[in-house]
């Protein structure tokens, strides 16, 4: 069996059902002419080179399959008839694939990414609990500062703001300066 890789650039104005079907019946029609599919590589949409069709931006995707030769005519076929395909290019990577230690190094690989994903998923459970502690830590640090503050604030007040401004010490003391201003003006006639 050989190892095939094909680049299909479809039309970037499909919604994202269209794009599904076509990606459903390209890779329905692998097992059907005997090949098995390695992996579809979506690369999404990109600014093509040139003009095609028309066209700026085009969706790559990036299938890589093991087959034989009718399999590749017939999915080059496919994409002739098809109007939503901008481009394709079939690249025959390897004429004597091994699809016993392609298979494994897919199980391989499948069981790679699980273990990373459940890594990734402790270490985001690791950074929001720590979040959460520091966020805790600062809301309670926040709360002392304020109790801190309300004591500070007791211990700044003299004794003489608890006093109102109309009291009788304020009267007196008005008074006692206008006495004393009027003998200075009497003694400087």
């Amino acid at each position: 069996m050989r190892r095939y890789e094909t680049i299909v650039i479809i039309d970037p104005d499909l919604s994202d059902e269209d794009r599904t079907q076509v990606l459903e019946r390209t890779t329905n029609l692998i097992p059907k002419e005997g090949g098995f599919l390695i992996m579809l590589d979506e690369w999404g949409n990109r600014k093509l080179a040139y003009e095609i069709k028309k066209k700026v931006r085009g969706y790559y995707v990036r299938i890589d399959y093991c087959g034989m030769g009718p399999l590749v005519d017939e999915m080059e076929r496919f994409f002739r008839i098809d109007d939503k395909i901008l481009k394709f290019m079939t690249v025959l990577l390897d004429r004597d694939a091994d699809t016993e230690k392609i298979k494994e190094e897919m199980a391989q690989a499948k069981s790679d990414a699980e273990a990373k994903a459940k890594s990734d998923a402790e270490a985001k459970a690791r950074s929001e609990a720590e979040a959460e502690a520091a966020r805790k830590n600062a809301e309670e640090a926040e709360n002392k500062d304020d109790a801190t503050n309300e004591v500070q604030q007791k211990d700044d007040m003299s004794d003489t703001d608890n006093i109102p401004l109309d009291s009788q010490e304020t009267e007196t003391k008005e008074t006692e300066t206008e006495s004393t201003e009027t003998q200075i003006n009497k003694e400087e006639q």
